[in-house]
């Protein structure tokens, strides 16, 4: 029997992944949730696997969904490519940007705005994680973009800048005698600006000792609030409130930033985001702009 994969159960597939369920992504396609459950059927018994397990009230990928979702993306980009390229009909693709939670409240509302006259034709979304995640899911094809720490010394990537990086501390908090070791709050490994805050201070030969460990921003603002230690972030030259910056500590080099694409993303789509990202920062008022947080996916 020959098996078929078409393209609007591809496109229902793929809706459900990004949207995290199958009533989220009826609505986003403008389909009865039942119609998008029979299309992940179809998929289903096409493949002969099961692709999507309900999980409370959203669904997960299993792992045979995770791997047909990257090359239904890439179905679904050339088939939307070859007819737009015939003109017969105009395409509104969705484009996925990871973000960490660190830069999301000043940057990604200004670089929406911008993205909305850069990339016309498409639906602009963003996804809020870790960078780990966020990075597996750029290789697994459940994200187009993310912007992560490291030089661009890849083909799927794009450079945007530097992130530069500020002590934070309670202010109370009074730096110890040098025979001390300074308590450092982190975030859970793995994490660029973990690594960099402790290179930093050993390169100067400061002891540390790890104060407290959080997952989530949020807890390590807590964790330095409390006094419990000193840590590395990156804020666009915002304080955090409560907290304040340190200068009397050794300034840490900045982390390069590029954009990554995954695999088959059209790469005008990742040099529009790219320059987009550099319009943005243009924008920035000085005082940010020295401070280039960016942290969109960051190692954090």
């Amino acid at each position: 029997m020959r098996r078929t994969l078409d393209i609007a159960p591809l496109r229902s597939f793929v809706a459900v992944a990004d949207c995290g369920g199958f009533q989220r992504a009826a609505t986003a396609l403008h389909l009865s949730q039942a119609a998008v459950s029979q299309h992940v059927r179809r998929l289903e018994s096409a493949t002969g696997r099961v692709l999507v397990e309900r999980q409370g009230r959203g669904s997960q990928l299993t792992r045979d969904g995770e791997q047909l979702l990257g090359q239904a993306r890439r179905i679904l980009s050339l088939h939307d490519e070859t007819l737009h390229g015939f003109g017969l009909e105009e395409i509104e693709e969705t484009v996925l940007i990871g973000s960490t939670e660190h830069g999301a409240a000043q940057l990604l509302p200004v670089l929406a705005a911008v993205l909305g006259q850069s990339l016309p034709q498409h639906r602009v979304r963003f996804r809020i994680d870790r960078g780990t995640t966020l990075r597996e899911g750029l290789e697994a094809g459940r994200i187009d973009l993310a912007l992560l720490i490291g030089p661009a010394d890849d083909p799927r990537t794009w450079p945007v800048g530097e992130l530069e990086l500020t002590w934070y501390s309670a202010p109370a908090w009074r730096r110890p005698a040098a025979a001390q070791p300074i308590s450092v709050v982190a975030f859970d490994q793995p994490c660029a600006l973990r690594s960099r805050a402790l290179e930093t201070l050993s390169l100067h030969a400061v002891e540390t000792v790890i104060g407290a460990e959080a997952m989530q921003l949020a807890g390590v603002q807590a964790a330095v609030g409390a006094g419990l230690g000193i840590a590395l972030m990156a804020t666009f030259g915002q304080t955090p409130e409560g907290l304040v910056a340190r200068d009397d500590l050794p300034r840490p080099a900045p982390l390069p930033l590029a954009l990554w694409a995954r695999q088959g993303l059209p790469a005008e789509t990742s040099q529009r985001v790219a320059e987009a990202l550099r319009q943005v920062l243009a924008q920035l008022p000085a005082a940010q702009r020295n401070a280039t947080h960016l942290e969109l996916a960051t190692g954090a």
